[in-house]
């Protein structure tokens, strides 16, 4: 679910989350030089035509452009595989969506620095305990990666950075949909870098870090995932 936070309409406190330091190894994996053949996987979502337009094209709460699906059969076996390995998990798969909200796995997504900004978020446990995002664009700056997030409470205390039972998502757990825009300050960067998987635990705050380019073959372009496990 993406997390786009407003000014509220009356101040009030903030739940405080628990935190959870974002760890490699035990909360997200850095996995690089995924596919044998990237090129060809890029050059494919390159050719693609039927993109769907979100933010700031049309009325969407996501941005840029989407198409479906991302990777082919054999390329997303190998990458489920990398995930299993990762992360010790026997068996994996994408949840059904059914009656859960927009659901987008495997997913290709391409978005300019003009189309979005850094939307802190977490995704629904009611749908992944597992994200990823697979870097498709070989001329994307280091830091247009991925960043975790935490609170940023008054007073320059610190607060969390995962949503637990019985919440499934960042609104849930606060309380609210509508947060200052000083919320959240960044914990941990993961920085871009073309063919890198990054997964990691889905409960945690995260965001693109930014965005890039403002043609389709110069925007910042991935493949997201998503798992129960």
């Amino acid at each position: 679910m993406v997390f786009r936070p407003q000014q509220p309409p009356a101040s009030r406190a903030l739940r405080v989350l628990p935190y959870r330091k974002p760890t490699r190894g035990r909360d997200y994996w850095v996995l690089d030089d995924v596919l044998p053949d990237v090129d060809a996987v890029r050059a494919r979502c390159l050719a693609k035509e039927d993109w769907v337009q979100g933010a700031p094209h049309k009325p969407e709460p996501w941005p840029g452009l989407r198409a479906m699906p991302g990777l082919e059969p054999p390329e997303l076996a190998r990458v489920e595989r990398l995930v299993r390995q990762a992360t010790g998990a026997r068996r994996i798969w994408p949840e059904d969506p059914e009656g859960a909200g927009t659901f987008n796995h495997n997913c290709v997504q391409v978005v300019g620095k003009d189309e979005c900004e850094p939307r802190p978020h977490t995704d629904s446990r009611t749908l992944c305990r597992y994200a990823a995002v697979l870097y498709l664009s070989p001329g994307t700056p280091k830091d247009c990666g991925t960043s975790f997030y935490r609170q940023s409470l008054p007073g320059g205390v610190l607060g969390g950075n995962q949503v637990l039972a019985p919440h499934n998502n960042l609104v849930d757990a606060l309380g609210t949909r509508f947060v200052p825009e000083d919320s959240f300050t960044e914990d941990v960067r993961v920085p871009h870098r073309y063919n890198r998987l990054l997964l990691y635990s889905a409960n945690l705050i995260h965001s693109a870090t930014g965005y890039w380019g403002t043609t389709l073959e110069d925007k910042r372009m991935t493949a997201v995932f998503f798992w129960m496990a």
